[in-house]
């Protein structure tokens, strides 16, 4: 498969959630969403799973990509002293993929009832509500990681208090066919009990 119309299918719910699929970033063009359309995917990711109502997930909308491609520079450059100038391209190329640029962040709340693990997993959610969001909008978006999110320079410069970045979310308009990724065989990872 590598027709555009046959992913992202929103005719229904269920065909919808079949042929999702995420778009590659580098492949991504204008238009992305206008503000009030980003605000909207936004608040549809917000509508996820959220024990004890704690919101431990904030988003940073990065407009200016110039000097978030400066901030990776300055990053990569401070963790790899020798790297060569198209080791830098590289690594800070992702900083002008696609028109529109998120990150996700996870604000661990206190909480004497809510263990960890449980906020970890519904900023999860709301990350994946962001790809649904934005598919659902007629976008395609792409979840990523990669060095920036771990990298402290760039942690320091985007997290608050006790944040972490779980991811960057790329949204706007596939330039190329999107193609299907390999997907595990169902018999493979599903059981039953007993």
């Amino acid at each position: 498969m590598n027709d555009i119309a046959m992913f992202n299918d929103l005719s229904s719910v269920a065909k919808y959630l079949a042929t999702r699929r995420s778009g590659k970033p580098r492949d991504m063009v204008a238009p992305g969403p206008d503000m009030a359309t980003l605000d909207q995917i936004l608040q549809i990711a917000m509508r996820t799973p959220d024990h004890g109502k704690l919101f431990p997930w904030r988003f940073v909308h990065l407009h200016d990509r110039i000097a978030f491609a400066q901030l990776m520079a300055k990053a990569f450059t401070a963790a790899n002293p020798d790297a060569r100038p198209s080791q830098v391209e590289a690594a800070v190329a992702p900083a002008h993929m696609a028109p529109t640029l998120i990150a996700l962040m996870f604000a661990p709340q206190p909480s004497a009832k809510i263990p960890l693990w449980e906020q970890q997993m519904s900023v999860g959610a709301v990350g994946m509500n962001l790809l649904h969001s934005a598919h659902a909008h007629g976008f395609v978006a792409s979840w990523i990681t990669g060095w920036a999110c771990y990298d402290a320079n760039v942690r320091a410069a985007l997290c608050q208090d006790e944040e972490s970045i779980v991811g960057f979310f790329f949204i706007g308009s596939p330039a190329q066919p999107l193609e299907e990724r390999p997907r595990p065989e169902p018999s493979t990872i599903i059981r039953s009990w007993p």
